[in-house]
C-alpha cells in the first residue's frame, strides 16, 4: 500500500512539479525575515583541480552516486578541470545571492579517515576537502562562511582547531561514520575542552549514513555525543538522528531525551524533507521542546528531484502550498518555503545566527 502511494506521488511530482512554469515570490510562505537566514549545512567536494587539495577516492569515484552528486552541484568534471574546484563556491554564492530568504551559508570542509597513528589514510578517505581550501575560497564572498573539519584523531588536532578559528571558522563538522571518529572516546576530552573554551560548535552527523560507499553507522549513535556535551561543547546533531537504529532502538527515539537533558544540544533540520525521511519533520515538531532546539540547514547539494519534492508532503502541507513551492526555482527559497509550509516558526530559521555569534 505504502509503495503504491509513493509511486503515485512520484508520478504527480513528475507531471506537475517538474513541468510547472508558474513563478511565486514566496508569498505567504515567506517567513517574513528577509535575507537573514543562515544555512548551517552546505557541502562542497572537489577533485584536486586548481590546486584545491581536495579528492574523492576510487571507491567513491566508481560509486553510482558520484555522477549524481556532480549533477546536483550543477557542475561537470570538465568545468572543474577548466576552472578549478573553486567554481563550486562561485555557484553557491550566486545562488545564495539570488535567494529572497537565505543570506549566508556555512560551507563545510571535510577531513578524512585518520588511523590510530594519527595519519590520514587516503585509501579509506572517501572524500577530502581541506580546511585551507574552504577558508581561502569563502573569503571571496560576503555570503559564505567557513565550516572547518578536524578529525580529533590527528596528533595536532588542537593546533588545527586553533588555526581554523583564527581563519574564521564558525563551527566544526564531523561525519563520524566515514571519518573513523568515536565521539565517546575519552582521548578527545582535551579537544572538546578547547572547543568549549573557544566557543565553537560541533555539527556532527547522527543516524544512518547512505550517501557514501561505506559507513560505520554505530559511530553516529546520538548517545555517543554525551561526552562532548558534558565537556561543555555546543553540539548540533545533524538530521535529528533520523534513520537507523542503535542497540535495537530507533536513533530518533534515542536523541529525544538528550534534547531535554542537555541545554547545549541542538539539532539541524537538513535533509528532513527527503523522500526517505517523510514524516520525521512533523514528528519532531510534535515532540515537546524539540522545535526550540532546531536550527536551519539544507544539506546542499542534496536538494534535487526525485530526492525532494513538495508533492511528497501532501499529508502535512496543503495542495496550494505544494503548488506554490513547486514553482520556486531557487533551491534555497524552495527549501525554506517547504519547511515554512510545515508551520515552523521564524525562530527556527534565525537560530543559526544566534548559535554562530
Amino acid at each position: 500500500m505504502k509503495r503504491n502511494i509513493l509511486l503515485a506521488l512520484l508520478f504527480i511530482a513528475t507531471v506537475v512539479g517538474i513541468t510547472a512554469t508558474h513563478t511565486n515570490p514566496l508569498g505567504s510562505l515567506n517567513p517574513g525575515m528577509g535575507k537573514t537566514i543562515i544555512d548551517s549545512h552546505v557541502h562542497v567536494a572537489g577533485l584536486g583541480y586548481g590546486g584545491s587539495g581536495s579528492f574523492v577516492n576510487d571507491e567513491m569515484r566508481n560509486n553510482v552516486r558520484f555522477p549524481f552528486y556532480l549533477w546536483a552541484m550543477g557542475v561537470s568534471e570538465d568545468e572543474l578541470a577548466q576552472h578549478g574546484d573553486r567554481i563550486l563556491f562561485d555557484k553557491i554564492s550566486s545562488a545564495i545571492a539570488a535567494s529572497k530568504t537565505v543570506g549566508q551559508a556555512v560551507v563545510l570542509a571535510m577531513d578524512g579517515y585518520v588511523d590510530s597513528e594519527g595519519q590520514l589514510d587516503r585509501s579509506k578517505t572517501q572524500i577530502f576537502v581541506p580546511n585551507e581550501f574552504v577558508a581561502k575560497e569563502v573569503k571571496r564572498f560576503d555570503n559564505l562562511l567557513f565550516g572547518a573539519s578536524i578529525n580529533p584523531n590527528r596528533k595536532d588536532a588542537i593546533k588545527r582547531l586553533g588555526n581554523a578559528v583564527a581563519e574564521g571558522a564558525v563551527l566544526v563538522k564531523w561525519l563520524p561514520s566515514i571519518m573513523n571518529i568515536d565521539p565517546a572516546d575519552p582521548r578527545y576530552i582535551p579537544f572538546y575542552q578547547e572547543m568549549a573554551r573557544l566557543g565553537i560548535p560541533l555539527l556532527t552527523h547522527t543516524g544512518m549514513e547512505k550517501s557514501f560507499a561505506d559507513a560505520r553507522d554505530n559511530l553516529a549513535d546520538p548517545l555517543r555525543l554525551k561526552l562532548p556535551l558534558e565537556q561543555g561543547v555546543v553540539v548540533i546533531a545533524a538530521h535529528i538522528a533520523t534513520t537507523g537504529v542503535s542497540e535495537g532502538q530507533d536513533n530518533f527515539e534515542r536523541i529525544l531525551p538528550m534534547l531535554r537533558t542537555y541545554p547545549n544540544l541542538y539539532v539541524d533540520i537538513s535533509s528532513l524533507t527527503q523522500v526517505n525521511k517523510l514524516g520525521y519533520l512533523k514528528r519532531a515538531m510534535a515532540e515537546q521542546g524539540v522545535m526550540q532546539k532546531m536550527i536551519y540547514g539544507t544539506d546542499w547539494p542534496l536538494q534535487f528531484f526525485p530526492l525532494i519534492s513538495p508533492w511528497y508532503h501532501l499529508a502535512n502541507i496543503s495542495l496550494k502550498d505544494a503548488w506554490q513551492v513547486s514553482g520556486i526555482r531557487n533551491s534555497w527559497d524552495r527549501d525554506v518555503a517547504l519547511k515554512t509550509a510545515y508551520g515552523l516558526p521564524d525562530e527556527v530559521f534565525s537560530r543559526t545566527a544566534v548559535l554562530l555569534q
